[in-house]
């Protein structure tokens, strides 16, 4: 109970520092980063001082991944609109949120590997196709052994107590060669609790968190079901799991003789108790590996509701975005960066009325033009996440964002940050032909070369731009540029 209170006293703490934007201790989730994403590099969705570091409230890996998902991937418009009234009633559950992320934090470890937990319970049975046979020898041996033990005590100065003695030794050795045989699978059983309990206990608290409670929204009462289906409980059976993994640990692997558990060796070379433990996992993994799955990600999308509903509990200031049936439609009022503290922040207006609706932000260097489309880049993607915004009000279609804005040289593999950018570009273009309700940032193009080509370049994208089916944000210092681009929006700051 100490430990418990210690981890809600952390997550206020914790929280206060959000507050802040002081997000230094945050787990940056570097893992996620992948330079060629259309846009989590650009718009700080992951790394250091991140959107991540400032939603994140899972404490288990899927938790983690799931979340980073829903800010990479934009979720359907129904997905969405469900997320969104998730994310309401959690955040009015303070102390059960609270309650919930502290239960995970006693079991958080950052050596479990979720995908081996998958690939260990979809492994093919072994002893259980035979399970009779060795049930059977299982308790037929220990009998003759301890019938010939008693027959050799009491037969002790006889010469029959000779033939008893040997019978003993014939079982024990029987019994060496069976536990020979399936050792590997006993072995693998321990390092599989060695690695995985963990996650395995976290899963089993979280979902008795979730079992226990009742919600009204559709998302989270869907999910809630996939847990409880009569009197069958994910927590019960994830609870047998568990049991059976911590007994596996009496027997530990035979490498430490030092700190090996002798008694369970002396058993086991009279019971076969590695039997008994092979097929009761074995019997587990048949009944119910087709639920893990199911089971871990309703655990991790409650742990992504969990941290959007943190997110919005300690900013409620901020607002849920309508999704509209437009295209290329973005509406913001009083548009504000959630990474900056809010003394600091400047808010601004934004609307983009849909195809072909290009603006362009000119003005000097240090202005604050990159820092508006990451701004504006930022809040799409977490309305399209089914979290709130930093606004007043938003009314967003549904789209696919592309940015350019930090194109680098790769030394690595001799490309240079000019050969990135066209790169970049290309794919954008690529992107806007296959789907047209794209949405994209760019910041001073092609400025991995000489002013004039810039200028040039600069133009001859903006035409091409202009003729497909798209709308975007384009930001410049050059104010020619701008209003080379006849008839298209010209903001100047």
């Amino acid at each position: 109970m100490r430990k418990h209170t210690s981890f809600l006293k952390s997550i206020n703490e914790s929280e206060i520092l959000r507050g802040n934007c002081k997000l230094e201790k945050f787990d940056t989730g570097d893992k996620f980063i992948h330079q060629n994403h259309p846009y989590t590099s650009d718009l700080d969705i992951f790394g250091q001082h991140s959107v991540f570091q400032l939603v994140n409230r899972a404490t288990t890996e899927s938790g983690t991944m799931r979340l980073s998902e829903w800010l990479s991937e934009p979720a359907a418009n129904d997905e969405i609109h469900n997320r969104q009234k998730a994310i309401k009633e959690l955040s009015q559950k303070l102390d059960w949120r609270q309650d919930f992320q502290a239960s995970g934090m006693h079991f958080q470890n950052k050596k479990s590997d979720y995908f081996k937990l998958l690939d260990w319970v979809e492994e093919p049975v072994v002893l259980l196709k035979y399970r009779r046979i060795y049930l059977a020898v299982a308790i037929i041996l220990p009998v003759l052994l301890f019938l010939s033990l008693y027959y050799f005590t009491i037969n002790i100065t006889s010469p029959n107590g000779y033939v008893y003695l040997l019978s003993c030794i014939a079982v024990i050795f029987v019994n060496y060669l069976i536990l020979r045989k399936i050792n590997p699978f006993a072995e693998r059983i321990v390092k599989t609790a060695t690695g995985n309990i963990s996650t395995l206990r976290a899963y089993r608290t979280l979902i008795s968190k979730i079992e226990n409670e009742s919600f009204r929204s559709k998302k989270l009462y869907e999910l809630q079901s996939i847990l409880i289906k009569g009197k069958y409980s994910a927590y019960n059976e994830i609870n047998k799991l568990c049991r059976i993994l911590d007994f596996s640990h009496q027997r530990r692997v035979k490498k430490d003789p030092l700190n090996g558990n002798h008694f369970y060796s002396i058993l086991n070379g009279l019971l076969l108790i590695d039997i008994y433990l092979i097929i009761g996992v074995e019997k587990w993994k048949s009944k119910n590996k087709a639920f893990l799955k199911p089971w871990s990600k309703v655990v991790s999308e409650f742990e992504g509701i969990n941290s959007l509903a943190g997110f919005c509990y300690s900013n409620p200031s901020y607002t849920f975005p309508e999704i509209t049936e437009k295209s290329n439609y973005v509406y913001f009022e009083s548009l504000g960066h959630p990474l900056i503290n809010s003394d600091k922040r400047v808010c601004n207006n934004f609307h983009s009325k849909g195809h072909g609706d290009i603006v362009m932000i000119t003005g000097s260097n240090m202005g604050g033009k990159s820092t508006f489309l990451r701004t504006v880049g930022v809040n799409l993607v977490l309305a399209l996440a089914g979290a709130p915004c930093c606004a007043v009000y938003g009314q967003v279609s549904n789209l696919k964002l592309h940015t350019s804005m930090r194109t680098q040289d790769n030394l690595k593999e001799g490309v240079s940050s000019f050969y990135a950018e066209l790169d970049r570009t290309e794919k954008m273009l690529k992107l806007i032909e296959s789907s047209h309700n794209v949405f994209f940032l760019l910041d001073e193009m092609f400025k991995g070369t000489n002013s004039e080509d810039r200028h040039k370049g600069g133009f001859s994208l903006i035409n091409q731009i202009s003729k497909l089916l798209t709308s975007g944000i384009i930001a410049t210092h050059d104010i020619e540029l701008a209003k080379l681009s006849g008839n298209k929006k010209l903001v100047a700051n």
